[in-house]
């Protein structure tokens, strides 16, 4: 029998859904957060042969690449995507760039049904190469809302290995 998929609430046998998120800049929870893109790594495969056995390669693992992640906000009057944008590149030009504090750790919590942290992940060294500050607007839309994006580069992640799985009431 294979080992219970949730260690503490052994009768959930449902994974955790992914509506329920929060992603902290600057330890704050980005307001009217609405999707973020997948944490995903892929790393090449070398090849490599041995001079005394030329006819087969063997693959060895190479260099490791994060994908940026973008998140993308429901327009709100929190400034913390144009801060963070601005702090990389603003219309003043390179007199106008910070490099002090351009480059963040992100945190990503994926929640349980109840609302608690089930999942923690931290993001290195994050940075935004792409800002949208508005989308298309059309004053034919009337239930569209409006969302602005951001695109993170970053120098990778970690499970936060001390959330644990929370108890369910």
């Amino acid at each position: 029998m294979a080992a219970p998929t949730f260690p503490i609430n052994a009768h959930r046998h449902d994974p955790y859904r992914t509506f329920k998120f929060q992603v902290l800049i600057d330890g704050k929870s980005v307001a009217g957060l609405r999707k973020m893109g997948a944490l995903k790594k892929t790393t090449e495969a070398a090849g490599w042969r041995n001079a005394g056995d030329p006819s087969h390669e063997r693959r060895l693992p190479g260099l490791t690449k994060y994908d940026a992640i973008t998140l993308e906000q429901g327009l709100t009057h929190d400034p913390v995507f144009e801060s963070w944008a601005n702090l990389v590149n603003t219309i003043q030009g390179d007199a106008g760039v910070t490099l002090k504090s351009f480059r963040k750790d992100i945190v990503v919590n994926v929640l349980n049904l109840q609302g608690k942290i089930a999942i923690s992940y931290k993001v290195y060294r994050a940075w935004v190469s792409e800002y949208q500050a508005l989308p298309a607007l059309d004053a034919g839309s009337g239930t569209t809302v409006g969302i602005q994006t951001i695109k993170l580069e970053h120098e990778g992640w970690e499970r936060d290995s001390a959330v644990a799985e929370p108890t369910e009431t």
